[in-house]
């Protein structure tokens, strides 16, 4: 059996010198590296597609459905797009050494607080490799080393991305180091990287419900959680029906395997009748599959009953759960109770309403007559993101630059001592 104790302190030690020296690299070094790397990527895509196809093929023995296997894949599209949030990385502005406020002091000394890498991050993801560059582009640009664990049915193409990565790095003259990947899906190894709190400062797991478990329960450091996208989009008894028939297909159907597409759908019953005789055949048409209570039902003749737990669960896939409400609270109290803080919608035309939807509802992100899928890293203007935190501390909603930051305080004197 391997010891994956030194295995996974090999990873740790090389990744806490690599951050030592990413502290010493200036904006410019960074830069030169992402532009290098998204150019390389496009030189490269040929070869990745080829890496990659050996993990689609092996997809439906993992049980990956038609949207995860979707979200599997690559193409030149898809790689000019990562290729492209490099890039977009490298446009924005470095957070290191940003003076987050400064003041002087009645006895001389100058005090500052200025933004400062976290260090080392363990970012534990699965399925998508798309995610490999966008985690190391973020990690690297914000001064922070990353080891990145990907899962099983993404492992060529992650090794492909992550070798790619690694030469540039080191062709560019930053720590190769800076980035490394897991090579093993075991998940012992996994385990072993939770104890490493010496050398690892923070860990993001991003994938399923029973990973994010896994890790919090296990993790001896710090963890900034990406729970499930159980996001909501709630049509008040005011909303432009056409509006909120545009915004819900969107978010659930744009891409719907992903965190933040809808997976449930809140219908006042002002409205409800004619809303769902016209959304319900159009979600027919789209391939959706609607799962809703009574009410909907009676006017959703394509529906399937929904269980309790239909409105908990984050399907990934072309399902749609659904329900009438009495009132704005009663949207309210479900989205608190069966959603998962994440992203929630109100269309809406009063202003009222939507601002109590604001105030009352406890998600990372929350839209007004807008879609779910906007809850998103480069939508936002943050760039890449490694993740939505739904987490209140120390980050939420979208993680970019900022997010993987911490701060220390610079007190500069001329001699004076504490009396």
């Amino acid at each position: 059996m391997k010891n994956w104790t030194e295995y996974a302190r090999g990873y740790g030690l090389r990744a806490k010198g690599a951050s030592r020296q990413l502290a010493l690299v200036s904006t410019d070094e960074k830069n030169r590296w992402l532009e290098s790397a998204a150019a390389e990527l496009r030189r490269q895509a040929a070869a990745l597609i080829a890496e990659n196809a050996q993990d689609v093929a092996a997809g439906p023995s993992y049980g990956l459905n038609a949207a995860a296997i979707d979200r599997l894949t690559l193409n030149e599209k898809r790689i000019e797009g990562i290729a492209s949030a490099l890039e977009e990385v490298a446009a924005l502005p470095d957070p290191i050494g940003e003076i987050i406020d400064q003041q002087s002091r009645p006895n001389g000394l100058e005090v500052a607080r200025i933004r400062v890498p976290l260090g080392v991050v363990f970012f534990i993801y699965e399925s998508r490799p798309n995610v490999t560059a966008d985690a190391a582009a973020i990690c690297v640009k914000s001064g922070n080393a990353v080891i990145l664990r990907g899962g099983k049915e993404a492992l060529y193409s992650n090794l492909a991305l992550y070798r790619l990565l690694s030469r540039t790095l080191a062709d560019c003259g930053l720590p190769k180091d800076a980035v490394q990947l897991v090579d093993t899906t075991d998940r012992d190894a996994v385990g072993a990287f939770l104890k490493l709190k010496e050398f690892i400062d923070v860990t993001i797991p991003r994938g399923g419900k029973t990973l994010i478990e896994r890790v919090a329960a296990e993790a001896t450091m710090p963890v900034i959680k990406h729970f499930d996208g159980v996001c909501h989009v709630y049509v008040d008894r005011t909303a432009d029906l056409a509006m909120a028939e545009r915004i819900l297909i969107n978010s659930k159907c744009q891409r719907p395997g992903v965190c933040n597409a809808a997976e449930s759908v809140l219908v006042h019953r002002d409205i409800a009748a004619e809303f769902l005789r016209s959304a319900g055949p159009a979600l027919e048409k789209a391939g959706v599959q609607v799962r809703g209570d009574g009410r909907v039902r009676e006017l959703v003749a394509a529906a399937k009953p929904a269980t309790e737990q239909d409105y908990r669960t984050e399907y990934l896939d072309l399902i749609l759960s659904a329900r009438v409400v009495d009132s704005l609270q009663q949207a309210i109290d479900h989205i608190n109770e069966y959603g998962s803080h994440h992203t929630d919608a109100i269309v809406t035309q009063d202003d009222e309403s939507a601002r109590a939807f604001v105030a009352a509802v406890d998600s990372s992100a929350v839209m007004i007559n807008a879609s779910t899928r906007f809850n998103d890293g480069g939508e936002l203007g943050l760039g890449a993101e490694i993740g939505i935190s739904t987490d209140k501390f120390h980050a939420r909603g979208p993680c970019g630059l900022r997010e993987l930051t911490s701060y220390k305080y610079i007190v500069e004197g001329n001699g004076q001592v504490r009396q």
